[in-house]
C-alpha cells in the first residue's frame, strides 16, 4: 500500500514539507509505503474548461499535472499539503487540484484522502476545508486526526516545536493506514465497492 503526498508549497522543505514528513515517517512505522511530490516553483495554469483531457485522459498542457496524473493510479491514497495564503490554500495547490481531479476524478474514487496545512497564525481551518472539498466530491472517504491536519510555525524549525500539531499529523497516518488495512480486508472478504448510478446533471436555469 502507498501513499502520496503531494507539497503545494513553493519552498521544497518548508513547513509543509516538514509536516508531510512527519506523516511519511509514521506510515513508514505502520508499514505504509509513501512518496513526497513536490509541485515546485513553476507556474501552474488553472483549468479552461475546454474538455480535452475528457477525450484524451490527460491535460492539454504538459506540465505538474499531467506528471501526477500518471502516478495516481499506482497509489491507495492521496494527502495534499499546502501553506495558507490569505485564509486558503495556494493558488498553485487549487489550479492543480482542479485540473487533476477535472482529468482524472475517476481514478480517485474510493481511495482515502488527507488535507494537511500550515500556517504561521491564522486561517488554517478554513484553508484545510476548501482542499476537503475536493475529496467530497469524488467517492473518496476523508481521512481525519484528532484536530484539524495543521501545523503552525514560521519556519521549519518552528514547525517542530507544535508538539500538537506534529502529533496530529502521526494521528493522521495511523488512521489513514488503519483505512487502507480497513479496505484491504474488505476487498479480500469480497465486499464490493459502491455501485455508483450515472450521473444525473440538474441545471435550475430554463
Amino acid at each position: 500500500m502507498q501513499v502520496l503526498l503531494i507539497n503545494s508549497s513553493p519552498h521544497a522543505r518548508g513547513c509543509t514539507w516538514t509536516a508531510l514528513s512527519e506523516v511519511a515517517a509514521e506510515l513508514e512505522r505502520q508499514g505504509i509505503g509513501s512518496h513526497i511530490f513536490q509541485l515546485g516553483t513553476q507556474p501552474v495554469a488553472g483549468c479552461l474548461a475546454c474538455g480535452m483531457c475528457r477525450k484524451t485522459g490527460r491535460c492539454f498542457r504538459d506540465d505538474k499535472v499531467n506528471e501526477a496524473l500518471a502516478l495516481v493510479p499506482d497509489f491507495d491514497a492521496f494527502i495534499f499539503g499546502t501553506p495558507v495564503y490569505y485564509a486558503s490554500a495556494s493558488g498553485q495547490l487549487e489550479s492543480f487540484m482542479d485540473r487533476l481531479f477535472f482529468c482524472g476524478s475517476s481514478l480517485f474514487a474510493n481511495k482515502p484522502g488527507a488535507a494537511v496545512v500550515s500556517c504561521r497564525r491564522g486561517g488554517a481551518s478554513a484553508a484545510f476545508e476548501q482542499v476537503n472539498k475536493y475529496f467530497g466530491m469524488n467517492n473518496m472517504p476523508i481521512v481525519t486526526s484528532t484536530y484539524w491536519n495543521q501545523v503552525h510555525g514560521n519556519t521549519p524549525e518552528e514547525v517542530l516545536q507544535d508538539a500538537e500539531g506534529l502529533q496530529t499529523m502521526r494521528h493522521l497516518a495511523r488512521n489513514m493506514a488503519w483505512m487502507l488495512r480497513c479496505i484491504e480486508a474488505g476487498r479480500a472478504a469480497g465486499v464490493p465497492q459502491p455501485e455508483m448510478e450515472p450521473i444525473v446533471r440538474t441545471n435550475f436555469i430554463r
